[in-house]
């Protein structure tokens, strides 16, 4: 079982920055696929950033060159820095572990969400 936990939302006017934290309660081998998804009101959730593999990283359109998803493997925690942040940028932020399950089947563990709010 593992438990993720982020933290790190608030409010903010555009143009500021802010950064995310998913601790996650045990190890977490940086092979998995790992990374941050958000939700805005009306929308389906949708990838921001995330890490393939342990290796390449891939962004949305709308982030790239504004966001950096990294990692703490000593500290079992994963970042996402926000920086220039836009008003379209106001969601719930999830964390995802994708893990591999015995069946062959890949398991999703999600935390519970943070709120970032980009507004004057």
């Amino acid at each position: 079982q593992v438990q993720l936990v982020e933290s790190g939302g608030n409010l903010v006017q555009p143009g500021g920055s802010l950064k995310l934290s998913c601790a996650a309660s045990r190890r977490i081998y940086s092979i998995y696929d790992m990374g941050w998804y958000r939700q805005a009101p009306g929308k389906q959730r949708e990838l921001v950033a995330v890490f393939i593999r342990g290796g390449s990283t891939n962004y949305a359109d709308s982030v790239k060159g504004r966001f950096t998803i990294s990692r703490d493997n000593v500290k079992n925690t994963m970042y996402l820095q926000m920086n220039s942040l836009k008003p379209e940028d106001t969601a719930v932020y999830y964390c995802n572990v994708r893990v591999p399950a015995t069946d062959g089947r890949d398991f999703d563990y999600w935390g519970q969400g943070t709120q970032v709010t980009v507004a004057s």
